[in-house]
């Protein structure tokens, strides 16, 4: 039986490992390695996933199969002081995929969304990620804007922003 079970401080080192084997398939064919191990660093270090939780008040989920951590999620509320849930992440290990799992995060992230009130589940994809925009499309969200978001080093993100209404 697979649960969601709220992550904090003392998962940040599961949630590390977890995002280390899935950024390569995810990103791999699409970011150069420089890229992909300099967004891993400024997302997935200890202090920016501690800033995540505690300052900008993100709140994780992991997936887990028995004691077998599959995946995870983050997101928040009230994102941009509008009735959104904004998702900022949804991964799911490379052996795990085909479970379901990324429908059980979304139908639990709607349901959190709904018992706070919030009008719409939002999300950025890469563009050139097939594979994951495909499934948010078929999960019933809309393009709504198209974003290339500096991040550093001369790096961006070229990203759809999705929204799909809860």
């Amino acid at each position: 039986m697979i649960q969601l079970l709220p992550a904090g401080i003392e998962q940040i080192p599961l949630v590390q490992e977890m995002a280390a084997e899935t950024w390569p398939s995810a990103f791999g064919k699409i970011l150069s390695q420089e890229q992909l191990a300099y967004m891993l660093q400024k997302m997935y270090s200890t202090s920016a996933l501690k800033e995540q939780i505690e300052a900008k008040e993100h709140r994780f989920l992991i997936a887990y199969e028995g004691q077998k951590a599959l995946g995870f999620s983050s997101f928040e509320t009230n994102y941009l002081k509008k009735p959104h849930l904004k998702i900022h992440k949804l991964y799911i290990l490379p052996a795990a995929q085909g479970k379901g799992l990324g429908s059980k995060f979304l139908k639990t992230l709607k349901t959190a969304g709904q018992k706070e009130g919030m009008k719409n589940l939002e999300l950025n994809v890469n563009k050139y990620n097939k594979q994951a925009l495909d499934f948010y499309l078929k999960m019933g969200f809309q393009k709504f804007r198209e974003e290339v978001i500096p991040i550093g080093k001369g790096f961006v993100m070229d990203d759809y922003s999705l929204l799909k209404p809860i």
